[in-house]
């Protein structure tokens, strides 16, 4: 088998979930970073289809954690915001950039703030990612997770081990509002106590 056909094999076996085929593809030296229509290599499809052994496969043969596809999604960057922690890991172990964005300017952890992905967060906040980097919305993750969050016991815990690892909560959003404001705002009290606490400290 030559390299354009283990290319070819790996495409179809990541597509398919088939190990062995990913396997054999990359024992073969096929092109690790090639892209399908959606300029996905095939460590984001694995990744998008939360197919861990696969990921693993190509990240450990030397697949980037941090291609992008059309989307601007990376295998990182999609893991940390899905909380698809096993992956998230791999990738941090083989050289992640904790500052990379996506396609809203954001890092991994403001969509995992989001999401209230507990673990997830103290993941990237271990491999510290940025914790006061803003989006092109104007939002950092404590203001993501208080907006888009709903006041939920793991966004308060979010909130907290954010605030914990330095999130500033003087920092505005593009309105110009604070955290402790917008979290007012929507009546969740918990979150404005947490924010009150930080600001004590």
């Amino acid at each position: 088998m030559n390299r354009r056909q283990a290319t070819a094999l790996l495409t179809r076996a990541t597509a398919r979930g088939d190990l062995e085929g990913v396997q054999e593809a990359i024992a073969h030296r096929a092109d690790l970073e090639v892209r399908n229509d959606e300029g996905r290599t095939p460590l984001v499809v694995a990744t998008k289809t939360n197919r861990i052994e696969i990921a693993r496969a190509l990240l450990d043969a030397g697949a980037d954690p941090d291609a992008k596809d059309d989307m601007e999604d990376s295998a990182f960057l999609y893991a940390g915001a899905e909380g698809l922690n096993e992956i998230l890991r791999m990738t941090l172990e083989k050289g992640a950039d904790v500052k990379s964005t996506n396609r809203y300017g954001g890092t991994a952890l403001i969509p995992a703030s989001e999401h209230a992905h507990v673990a997830t967060v103290r993941i990237l906040l271990k491999a510290r990612s940025p914790v006061n980097h803003i989006n092109n919305l104007g939002w950092t993750a404590m203001h993501e997770a208080i907006v888009l969050g709903n006041g939920s016991d793991d966004h308060v815990k979010v909130v907290e081990m954010l605030l914990e690892a330095g999130a500033d909560p003087s920092i505005r959003d593009g309105d110009g509002v604070l955290p402790r404001q917008l979290a007012a705002d929507r009546g969740y009290d918990e979150i404005v106590a947490a924010i009150d606490r930080a600001i004590r400290r």
